[in-house]
């Protein structure tokens, strides 16, 4: 059985690599962070000065000490990446959204079949506090059956992302790949496919040139689940409401690992991930026959588990924590959506 840490290479070190995913690949034990791809600005030794810095994607993917290739690149040139890492023999972590093309997804999944390579997809806001909290409220049955859940993901973005192909149109592009695949990989692993899907996809700000705003409704056989993001929302709303049959909870966005990582801090200790008290989610259902009303603390938040998973699957064969037919689900749904969108009509897919 091979112990040694997990040689692990980035595909770019701009702020998804050197917020998202070295400070974990350097702090666990089990990886170590020994390359990336730098096109341009070399700037990883800055931070981590033993990582080679690699001029060219095929020079780090012939570096034969490789075994993992995390692939957080721009969302088109995902299953560009993603297939060279698997031809060359590498496993491979993929940045959501996984493909911008379902027909990409399912041609990455059989390759790394055919390679017996692991390819997860990096659906790292499973591990979120606030979600956290929802999933609990879900398996526990705290509110009953559920019959309506509501996700949000809201900002208010007057300015253009200053990435700009982030705002040029063009495949995987706007809000509803960037900030609704997260709400998707939430809703489809709590409450796995929908029967169908109505979308209303659109472009709210003048100065937009791909969608800043999207609403889905998720058909389930009993209930209905809401997703909805916006540039537009000074004063959002609760980003996680649920009713049941027995009562209801909301939740604010309260996370607090990606300002802290986005600060410089070190993802560990005991206070990492923690929910600030103000942050409390708000139960009111009925328990034993009682009606009750009260703020419930969320379970920490904790995206090592995501690289834990990880490292367990390469080295002892479990599964991975977010699958490819997973990160594939969600992209299907968002293709659904714009089609409904587009149709103005209820889609079954």
């Amino acid at each position: 059985m091979n112990s040694s840490p997990i040689q692990t290479a980035l595909c770019s070190f701009g702020m998804s690599g050197r917020v998202f995913h070295a400070p974990f690949v350097n702090l666990h034990p089990g990886f170590n962070l020994y390359g990336v791809f730098e096109r341009s600005k070399k700037t990883v030794t800055q931070f981590y000065p033993a990582v080679k810095s690699f001029d060219t994607l095929e020079e780090m993917l012939a570096d034969e000490t490789i075994e993992l290739v995390i692939v957080n690149t721009p969302n088109a040139s995902h299953y560009e990446y993603a297939k060279k890492a698997l031809e060359a023999g590498k496993h491979v972590i993929v940045e959501k959204p996984f493909v911008t093309d379902s027909r990409e997804g399912e041609e990455l999944i059989k390759l790394a079949s055919k390679q017996q390579k692991k390819i997860a997809v990096y659906h790292n806001r499973r591990w979120d506090s606030d979600y956290q909290i929802i999933k609990q409220a879900v398996d526990e049955k705290w509110l009953g059956e559920i019959v309506e859940a509501e996700f949000h993901f809201d900002r208010f973005k007057e300015e253009l992302n200053p990435k700009a192909h982030k705002e040029v149109p063009g495949p995987g592009t706007g809000a509803l790949f960037d900030l609704g695949s997260h709400l998707l990989d939430q809703a489809l692993y709590l409450f796995g496919k929908p029967e169908a899907v109505f979308g209303d996809i659109y472009i709210m700000r003048p100065i937009s040139q791909v969608d800043d705003y999207f609403e889905l409704l998720l058909y389930y056989q009993g209930k209905r689940v809401r997703l909805k993001g916006s540039y537009q929302a000074r004063e959002p709303f609760p980003s996680f409401v649920l009713h049941g049959t027995k009562g209801s909870f909301l939740k604010t966005r309260s996370d607090i690992q990606e300002g802290e990582l986005q600060a410089g801090k070190i993802p560990t200790g005991e206070n990492w991930g923690v929910d600030p008290e103000s942050e409390k989610g708000l139960l009111h259902t009925e328990r034993n026959g009682e009606i009750i009303r009260e703020h419930i603390a969320s379970p920490k938040g904790n995206y090592m588990a995501y690289f834990e998973g990880v490292y367990q699957a390469i080295r002892f064969g479990k599964p991975v924590p977010v699958t490819a037919e997973d990160g594939l689900e969600v992209v299907k749904v968002i293709e659904a959506a714009f089609k409904s969108s587009h149709q103005r009509r209820v889609v079954e897919y």
